[in-house]
């Protein structure tokens, strides 16, 4: 996603946020070492630095992002196919596939996308595991095809796009026409955790470069999660 990584410590800490906790009581399996074919496709991201993952483990994630509130902004997704952008190790991804027709894992890290095809098949049930498909993408691009999902979902990931307004024009051309978005990030406040409060976005910002995208029904909530706000809007 347009450089998605705009500084190393801040690339750190994504590895490590967007690859916390799969599996329903928030642990992290470690992630398999990149493979010797993909060196090229992960020159972007640094390597992971032990220990970052397993200290933000320990703030309960599910408890304070309250994931499935989150989901119930969504509405019913029996029907949808939902890209999950910066789907690490598919904290939100393995939850959409119990509830929507299909879900796109996508990530910039093959480490992530590999490791998320071998943790649905402990997850999901046999008749569930059909219904998601991880992929890998490029910073600049979510590889979702024209018209392809009907909701997209960027959890914990907007603040390290760097042209975020473009990614944002870029990302209406995989949505359905009517298609939905919802945006999960840090309030720019102190708390007790999250990233650096310099690279985190405010919400009227976030706000106004959806507007500047050209999405409509921008409908924001800062009040439902304790650190983070939710935006939803329609291509």
């Amino acid at each position: 996603m347009r450089n998605f990584f705009p500084a190393p410590g801040a690339a750190l800490f994504i590895l490590s946020l967007i690859g916390l906790s799969a599996c329903r009581n928030d642990s992290a399996p470690a992630l398999p070492p990149p493979s010797a074919d993909t060196t090229d496709q992960s020159s972007d991201v640094p390597p992971r630095k032990p220990g970052i993952a397993d200290d933000y483990l320990n703030t309960n994630r599910v408890i304070w992002q309250k994931p499935d509130l989150v989901l119930q902004q969504l509405g019913d997704l029996k029907d949808k196919t939902v890209a999950d952008i910066g789907a690490g190790t598919g904290f939100f991804s393995l939850r959409l596939a119990s509830v929507a027709k299909k879900v796109i894992a996508i990530d910039i890290d093959p480490r992530f996308v590999s490791h998320l095809d071998s943790l649905k098949k402990l997850e999901l049930p046999t008749d569930i595991q059909p219904r998601l498909e991880t992929r890998l993408a490029k910073p600049n691009d979510p590889n979702l095809r024209p018209n392809e999902a009907d909701v997209v979902v960027i959890v914990n990931t907007y603040m390290y796009i760097k042209d975020r307004v473009g990614y944002l024009r870029n990302l209406k051309n995989g949505l359905s026409d009517g298609g939905r978005l919802l945006i999960v990030d840090f309030k720019k406040k102190r708390m007790p955790l999250g990233p650096p409060q310099d690279i985190r976005v405010p919400l009227f910002l976030a706000e106004d470069e959806l507007y500047e995208a050209g999405y409509r029904d921008i409908a924001t909530n800062d009040t439902s999660l304790d650190y983070q706000y939710i935006i939803t809007a329609r291509k």
